[in-house]
């Protein structure tokens, strides 16, 4: 009601003055400054708009790189962006998959192990989205014509039963998994020569591409330090073990719990955790057969079609 009031005594002022030209003159130097604050006011949430829409027109670009199987430049070339924004950035493409129907199905780390570490030159700890039109049927042929420059890492899969997140011990962590399985991981970086800084990897959901999980089984026994064998057309191109990753796989469980609780994205029952390379990535051509043998755990694999 205060408002209407105050609105109604300022006419009234201004036709007693309007007829003496200095007061005329000087009520209009007033007038003048609060023009020029409201139009200041308003550039804040100008400036805002424009953050949100670069972040999505980057996640776009991303995502059409992706459909195309087309590499494009380094977003850190030309657009300087924080870790959040990458993340932001990431979380915008994933919500471009779910327009397509897409599903959420998990999440993947990244950086787990020394030898990612020394292969990509990045030490951080990093984790991205993953969805159900990520999962390759065990057994079955990838399409390389659908892929930039394609890589293969062997790898941990977690199956949780119940949610998951923040700061966790590893007994509860524990207690979330149903199973777990051997699994391969496809990784493909949208950016030219799979070169990029921590950002632009973050932007690009950690390079995940799709996953392959072998036969699940209840953890009811160690699998930290389990040896394992991948293979392109049955000859070894990598040797390692679980224990490569972060020291136990356990650890980038709870990790990613506490990455999850972060982002306010809890792990829900049924999601898969891919615990992270435990050994480095090998470059994908056509007409491979691509097999990860683990310890106790059996073998996982998939083909690879021109």
């Amino acid at each position: 009601m205060a408002a209407p009031k105050v609105a109604a005594r300022k006419p009234a002022a201004a036709k007693k003055t309007a007829a003496k030209r200095p007061a005329r003159r000087a009520a209009t130097k007033p007038m003048t400054k609060p023009a020029q604050g409201a139009k200041k006011k308003a550039a804040k949430p100008v400036g805002q708009s424009r953050i949100k829409t670069n972040i999505k027109a980057l996640a776009r670009n991303l995502d059409k790189a992706a459909q195309e199987a087309r590499p494009i430049e380094q977003i850190s070339a030309t657009t300087p962006i924080s870790l959040d924004q990458a993340y932001q950035i990431q979380k915008e493409a994933i919500a471009l998959r779910m327009l397509r129907r897409e599903q959420r199905a998990g999440i993947k780390m990244g950086f787990t192990s020394r030898a990612k570490i020394a292969q990509m030159g990045i030490g951080d700890l990093i984790w991205g989205r993953l969805t159900d039109g990520m999962i390759i049927e065990e057994g079955a042929p990838i399409d390389f014509s659908t892929y930039i420059h394609p890589r293969v890492e062997p790898e941990i899969a977690f199956l949780l039963k119940r949610p998951l997140s923040g700061r966790i011990t590893p007994m509860q962590a524990m207690e979330a998994v149903e199973a777990i399985a051997p699994a391969l991981e496809i990784i493909d970086s949208r950016y030219s020569n799979f070169k990029f800084s921590l950002e632009d990897v973050v932007a690009d959901n950690a390079s995940s591409s799709g996953f392959v999980t072998g036969p699940w089984q209840i953890p009811d026994f160690d699998f930290g330090n389990l040896g394992l064998v991948l293979s392109f057309n049955g000859k070894p191109v990598q040797i390692g073990s679980t224990a490569a990753i972060m020291g136990h796989p356990l650890r980038s469980l709870i990790a990613a719990a506490r990455f999850a609780g972060e982002a306010g994205e809890p792990l829900m029952p049924g999601w898969i955790v891919m615990a992270g390379g435990a050994t480095a990535a090998e470059p994908l051509v056509a007409g491979q057969y691509v097999e990860l043998e683990m310890e106790n755990m059996g073998r996982v694999a998939f083909g690879v079609s021109s």
